[in-house]
């Protein structure tokens, strides 16, 4: 073993010569200086221009929470979590399918509002016809009229309390900031109502379940083997996915 470590060190120490040696014969090879830092410019354009990057990165990074808290995709993603459970098919679907699903319906429901945005801020603005101020404004107009439909008076009425900021005389002057959270924890109690209904069925059908198998004394024998056929040739016959699909997209409308 010795005897390789020698030999080894010798074909590195050849080699690294081999490489150096031609390279200090035909002069040093110039290598990139990178510096990264702030400078001073006299140009207001590099300086808006540079901003304009920095503001385009931070949407970037913020556009999961945007897609997450500002769409239909909560709604939908909790709903089809709670079918999932109230089958008991463990992880069938898997949780890509739902996810993937639900980015889908969410593009789909989302569409006429995405329709308007383009039509009235990102074509003008790419058509240099309206400010970048401007265009954010009339974006932002069809989202938050999407976000105030679907959202309730107590929950808009609470963070307008607790922001303490004056009162808006019409819900489209209310600020971004409490439409967002108001939004959100309304289609969280939407998606919690969805999905308790959801789930009535499939537990009266573990209940049966359960009681007919504690009446035949197979009270070692688990409910949920038994049921999990049955739940599932329930939701084949009353077509399920389509039933539980078409009322999500029909409660955005």
């Amino acid at each position: 073993m010795r005897k390789w470590g020698f030999i080894l060190i010798a074909m590195l120490t050849i080699t690294t010569a081999l490489a150096v040696g031609p390279v200090s014969e035909a002069g040093a090879i110039p290598m990139p200086n990178i510096q990264v830092g702030v400078e001073d410019t006299q140009e207001p354009e590099a300086m808006s221009t540079a901003l304009q990057i920095l503001a385009l990165l931070t949407i970037l990074t913020l556009a999961p929470s945007i897609l997450i808290l500002m769409t239909s995709f909560s709604r939908i993603v909790i709903v089809l979590s709670f079918l999932r459970q109230a089958m008991g098919t463990q992880q069938t679907p898997p949780t890509q399918v739902l996810v993937g699903l639900a980015l889908f319906l969410t593009f789909f429901v989302m569409s006429p509002v995405l329709t308007q945005v383009n039509s009235e801020a990102l074509q003008p603005y790419l058509n240099e016809e309206i400010s970048q101020s401007e265009a954010l404004q009339r974006a932002q107009a069809p989202i938050k009229g999407f976000m105030l439909r679907q959202t309730r008076n107590k929950d808009l009425d609470l963070f307008l309390n607790i922001s303490q900021d004056e009162r808006p005389e019409t819900a489209e002057e209310v600020s971004m900031a409490v439409v967002v959270p108001a939004f959100v924890i309304s289609e969280l109690k939407t998606a919690f109502q969805i999905g308790f209904l959801i789930y009535i069925p499939f537990l009266i059908l573990d209940m049966v379940v359960a009681s007919i198998l504690l009446s035949m004394g197979m009270m070692m024998l688990p409910p949920v083997l038994i049921s999990l056929p049955f739940k599932l040739m329930l939701f084949v016959l009353v077509d399920g996915w389509h039933l539980t699909v078409g009322s999500l997209v029909k409660s955005f409308f």
